[in-house]
């Protein structure tokens, strides 16, 4: 920050006349300056009034899991560029190849990564697998695709069509067919009543492939903890359930771990918590942190056999293509992401962080009864805010950011379920880096005590 002091003025001018920046309404740029991070070390980031903030939600969307400023990342990516930067993914690299041998070594039952580019491009490209599939296999049958309430996949129009979260999707129909919805399965805003809650919500995925027909469904597609739509950890017994129906049914099982992926939930995936054994696996924030753009489609051998059953046939093999996909950038920012978790602890650390975490969430539903629920896996946590905890009236949305803004001006970033679900954009979320402290965790959670107390006073 130091070189740029004296021109930090012209920085910022020049972002408010010419970013478009992501999920803002830029009226308000008209009388106050935009954001703008100028550096992060560790676990904390300083804006360009030189103001630290602790960062709670990994570089704001869950994405820098090893924490700022690692040198030994952009010295691997510099080298990695000097010697070769890009070729088209219809060849392979040494990165690119070293890396998806290192995934695959984590990922027991699968044996494909296709490199794209981002998060949404990555669960693009498995609906493309799962259309192809059912026009080469299933006489064009089986081409629907299952998502589910709550649920986030991405920005694309697809993605959006695959989308549960309503908000997020108003304005930009109208949508491909051949998506179809199942119930949410959050316990707290439960659908169904009785026991085995878990149970019930997976049965009704089955009773949505019943509605349709079997024969019509391709592939289900799910996030192994839920994000931003609300921090939904799935009830016990719902990942076992589901497993058998999707078995029963011949329906791929696509697992989501682009927020989940390379260890926020205390394992390398999220779905490893629960004996999953997915067809396809898709993940992009933390595979490199953020130091570089990487995303991975991952498959079984048995659907990548799918696609080169007859070499005589020009259709008979994956017919795409992902530019970005060939740069060399990421690979090489993920070998050295993985050498990080693994060398140090970060695992164990995500999961012995997450049960502080927790627990120190526990401690302020204990003292505010604005909380309504906690929920969370590993470093990744939320907490439902509550206007009445006996009818569980969401808390107004205005005061959910109002809480957000507090710990904000307090130098700590959290996030919030924001345009999302209609009405209940009311969950704090937490994603802080892997290599979280004790200290880092208590200072987060004394800033929304604070917020907590001064908001709702």
């Amino acid at each position: 920050m130091d070189g740029m002091a004296n021109d930090i003025s012209a920085v910022v001018e020049a972002d408010r006349v010419h970013v478009w920046h992501h999920l803002s309404q830029h009226k308000q740029y008209e009388t106050v300056d935009p954001r703008v991070i100028v550096e992060g070390k560790g676990m904390r980031v300083w804006d360009a009034k030189g103001k630290e903030h602790l960062d709670a939600v990994s570089g704001a969307v869950w994405t820098v899991n090893v924490g700022y400023g690692r040198e030994s990342i952009a010295n691997a990516v510099r080298d990695q560029l000097l010697r070769m930067n890009y070729f088209a993914g219809a060849a392979g690299t040494v990165p690119g190849a070293i890396f998806a041998k290192r995934l695959i070594e984590k990922m027991p039952g699968m044996s494909r990564v296709y490199y794209n580019n981002s998060g949404s491009e990555a669960n693009e490209k498995v609906y493309k697998m799962v259309r192809q599939i059912s026009h080469r296999h299933h006489g064009g049958k089986k081409n629907k695709i299952l998502f589910r309430e709550r649920d986030y996949h991405g920005t694309t129009i697809a993605n959006l069509a695959a989308g549960g979260q309503f908000q997020r999707n108003m304005q930009y129909g109208p949508f491909p067919d051949g998506f179809v919805m199942v119930p949410h399965c959050l316990e707290y805003r439960a659908q169904w009543d009785g026991a085995d809650y878990g149970l019930r919500a997976a049965n009704a995925i089955e009773e949505v492939i019943l509605r349709e027909g079997a024969d019509t469904i391709g592939c289900l597609v799910l996030e192994p903890v839920t994000a931003g739509g609300g921090v939904i950890v799935p009830p016990a017994g719902y990942w076992e359930r589901v497993q058998e129906i999707c078995q029963k049914y011949d329906i791929l099982l696509h697992i989501d771990e682009v927020v989940c992926g390379v260890g926020r939930t205390g394992t390398w995936f999220g779905y490893q918590h629960y004996g999953v054994r997915p067809d396809f696996v898709t993940m992009a924030k933390g595979v490199a942190s953020g130091y570089a753009a990487i995303a991975c489609t991952v498959t079984t051998e048995a659907v990548f056999d799918m696609f080169k059953d007859d070499p005589s046939d020009p259709m008979s093999y994956f017919r795409d293509i992902s530019t970005f996909g060939g740069c060399t950038g990421g690979p090489a920012a993920a070998i050295e992401n993985m050498r990080i978790i693994e060398d140090e602890g970060l695992l164990d650390n995500t999961l012995r962080m997450g049960d502080r975490l927790m627990a120190n969430l526990h401690g302020l539903m204990d003292k505010h009864k604005v909380i309504g629920d906690v929920r969370g896996k590993g470093l990744f946590c939320g907490a439902e805010l509550v206007a009445d905890r006996g009818t569980k009236e969401p808390a107004d949305e205005k005061k959910v950011q109002a809480v957000v803004a507090d710990c904000m001006a307090q130098g700590v970033i959290i996030g919030a379920t924001n345009r999302s679900v209609p009405g209940f954009n009311n969950t704090l979320c937490l994603s802080p880096a892997l290599i979280a402290t004790p200290d880092d965790i208590d200072q987060i959670t004394d800033a929304i005590d604070a917020a907590l107390g001064r908001v709702f006073a």
